[in-house]
């Protein structure tokens, strides 16, 4: 096991950022971390970290042993774990990734209880807009918004994403409410910019279940959904908006559906891992969580169908 516990330790100094933490962590001292570090390097013939004064930094090597490595420990874990067959055995450090505004808005309140039920669990969770590379950069877990994409990747969907147009009641005021998709051309519209560039073709379908296809146009454009929304509440266009972005707006009336008699295909919510033998049980102890907290109906979609109707969208 000598050389799986190097591993692990190699592990642990890419994620903590430096022997001494990683020694830390492992109950060693440093002379001991640097001694089974040179070991490992000589064992393998290669370099796996520059040292400098500052940090480490993996070499080329100690990325692909870390990428290769990293599912080795964690099968490992899984398995040690799966024996004990108990979840409230659940441990070790779950990494976890999600968009900064769902995982601010609908993950980082949930954190509190789930760290109660499972005490042997540590977090590390990392909320940004960036798209992670969950094999490269070591996480155990995503919560994605949107299609998937990475065949290396296993999802399990927890919630449906619905979208929305809406706008403030001070904008429809103003420029009066679309009656067809067709006149959203007319009309400013705030746009998103994603990793496929800015979104500015919106696809509709009518009651009839026909395909809408609007190219749109407006001054303002953002990679970031927050700022959209803040955009919209301030009255200046039409935007596109998943409900659990805006629910709290469209039931207080601070924003209104537009083109209710339209509607956006769905994508999903989901939490997407990496693909393993065995999944850490921290990690399906996290999804069960999540899903068992979002429910068939979760937290943002709650009261919120009277706001999605025509009959509901109120007055301009």
């Amino acid at each position: 096991m000598d050389r799986v516990s190097d591993l692990i330790l190699f592990m642990r100094v890419l994620d903590q950022g430096s022997i001494s933490a990683a020694a830390r962590s492992l109950d060693l001292s440093v002379a001991v971390a640097s001694q089974r570090l040179k070991r490992l390097e000589q064992d393998l013939g290669v370099r796996l970290l520059h040292r400098t004064t500052r940090r480490l930094h993996p070499t080329p090597e100690g990325l692909a042993l870390a990428e290769q490595g990293r599912t080795l420990v964690e099968d490992l874990e899984a398995l040690t774990s799966g024996l004990r067959q108990s979840a409230a055995d659940a441990g070790g450090t779950l990494r976890l990734t999600a968009s900064a505004s769902f995982g601010r808005q609908y993950v980082s309140p949930l954190l509190p209880a789930f760290m109660a039920r499972y005490p042997r669990v540590r977090l590390s969770v990392h909320f940004s807009d960036e798209l992670q590379d969950l094999v490269s950069a070591g996480f155990d877990l995503a919560i994605r918004i949107g299609a998937l994409r990475d065949s290396r990747l296993v999802a399990r969907k927890l919630a449906a994403n619905r979208r929305v147009l809406c706008a403030s009641p001070d904008y429809l005021r103003r420029f009066g409410l679309p009656k067809t998709a067709e006149e959203l051309a007319k009309h400013e519209c705030l746009m998103l910019v994603g990793s496929d560039g800015r979104q500015d073709i919106w696809r509709l379908h009518d009651a009839q279940g026909r395909l809408h296809a609007v190219k749109v146009n407006g001054r303002l454009e953002s990679t970031l959904g927050e700022l959209l929304r803040d955009s919209v509440l301030a009255g200046l266009g039409i935007a596109q908006h998943s409900t659990w972005h805006v629910g709290d707006d469209l039931r207080t009336g601070r924003l209104k559906v537009v083109l209710p008699e339209y509607s956006i295909a769905e994508t999903g919510i989901y939490a997407v891992m990496p693909q393993r033998r065995l999944v850490p049980l921290r990690v399906r102890a996290f999804v069960d969580f999540l899903a068992e907290q979002f429910g068939d109906v979760p937290p943002w979609e709650r009261g919120l169908d009277g706001s999605l109707t025509p009959q509901g969208r109120g007055s301009a």
